[in-house]
Order: C-alpha cells, then structure tokens, then sequence
C-alpha cells in the first residue's frame, strides 16, 4: 500500500490499459478468424467467445461489430498495400499484375470476411473511404505498367482489376459452400482455374474484341460496392 505522500508511481491505470489493448487484440484476431471461416454473419457475441472473453469486456472495446469490422478492415487494406507494393516492385510490369491478382484472389478465398469486405457483399455499415484513397492509386498503377509496357490490352483499367476479383471471389465461395465432388479435393482452388482464364484474355493481343461497356471510375466502383444497411 503507497503512503500518503509517496512519490511511488501508481501502476494500475497502465495495467489497464494493457490489457484493454490486449483484449481489443484478442477480439480483432478472433474476428478475424471467425470471419474467415464464416463470414460476416457471426456477430460480436460470437467473436466474444471465439476470443475467450466475456460479452461485456468485447463491447467496451468495441461499440457495435461494425466498429470491429472496421479495425479488421484497417488490417487487411495494410496486407492489400503490401500485396500491391510488391507487384509494383516487379520488374516485369505483367508479372506484377500477375502476381497481384494472383495473391489478392488467394487472400480473398482464404478468407470469406475480406471477400464479403472488398467486394460489397455484406450488410454492415463499412467505411471504404481509406481503402479508395490508400490501395486504388496503386491498383490503377499495376494496371498502367501493364498497360504502358504493352503487355495488357490498352482499354484494361485498374477498376476492371477489382471487378475481377469479384468474380473470381464468387467463384471460391460456391466451391466452398457446394457440395463437394467424391472424386475431387482440389475444389478450393478451383478460382485459380479462371484466373488463368482471366489472364489470357487480359493479355495484349493483335485484335482484341472491342469491350461492350466502358470502365466505371474509382468512385463509382466503390460506390457500387458500398452496401447500405
């Protein structure tokens, strides 16, 4: 017990706020996890107990799961930007794009929450703002190496890059929840398969089919992606 005019420090107020750190840690790893396996249905209950903690100490920590989902999002949009900057550090602009889609889809599959995140299909209040700002410009610029070097077909944009990924996110999640084939046990990579599609038609060729829509912006592909709740 500290003496009444003791100069010792009073340590239980950093005390708590570690482990009010730690516990906000335990619940973004959690749901992480959760939402992974099951997508953004689970609530902050159930991420609660995935944690290991008590309901009460996951809502001090977090308001609502859209606040969780939010600080999940932050995570991912950092492993997106590395993805991103390491496709632009290739010095081959095609192999860059390559490698983009092909880490960006693996993610995605692995993880239905970061799908149901990047490509819209969700019903919670998420903040698209920052992933815009921060991981478009360099989606755009995979795009224009690319493009730039001759390698992709002239009328290729880095919107048409996320559309992609959407496609091909949609296809891992009905491998995922179909019912699976006897005699096959490499359903789950069954995206990769129309990637490698994907790609070849991505390529520059000598007489591309004309496309029959034109490219949405940036803004207007986040909007499209934003889902009201």
């Amino acid at each position: 017990m500290t003496e009444p005019g003791s100069t010792e420090p009073d340590t239980a107020e950093p005390t708590l706020r570690k482990d009010a750190a730690l516990n906000r840690e335990r619940l973004i790893e959690a749901g992480r996890d959760l939402f992974a396996k099951r997508g953004l249905s689970a609530t902050l209950n159930d991420v609660a107990r995935h944690a290991g903690l008590g309901v009460g100490t996951a809502y001090r920590r977090f308001a609502n799961k859209d606040e969780l989902i939010d600080a999940i999002l932050e995570r991912q949009n950092q492993e997106m930007e590395g993805v991103l900057r390491s496709a632009l550090a290739e010095p081959d602009p095609w192999d860059g794009l390559v490698l983009f889609l092909e880490r960006s889809t693996a993610m995605q599959a692995r993880d239905r929450g970061m799908a149901q995140i990047f490509t819209g299909r969700h019903s919670c209040n998420v903040s698209y703002d920052e992933t815009r700002d921060r991981l478009a410009p360099l989606v755009d610029e995979v795009a224009a190496r690319a493009r730039n070097s001759g390698q992709l077909r002239a009328d290729v944009t880095g919107t048409d890059l996320i559309f992609i990924q959407v496609a091909l996110s949609s296809v891992a999640a009905v491998a995922q929840d179909g019912h699976q084939p006897a005699d096959r046990s490499d359903t789950s990579e069954l995206y990769r398969r129309y990637l490698w599609i994907t790609l070849d038609g991505l390529r520059a060729g000598q007489d591309p089919s004309p496309l029959p829509v034109p490219p949405l912006s940036v803004d207007d592909t986040h909007e499209l992606l934003r889902t009201e709740a």
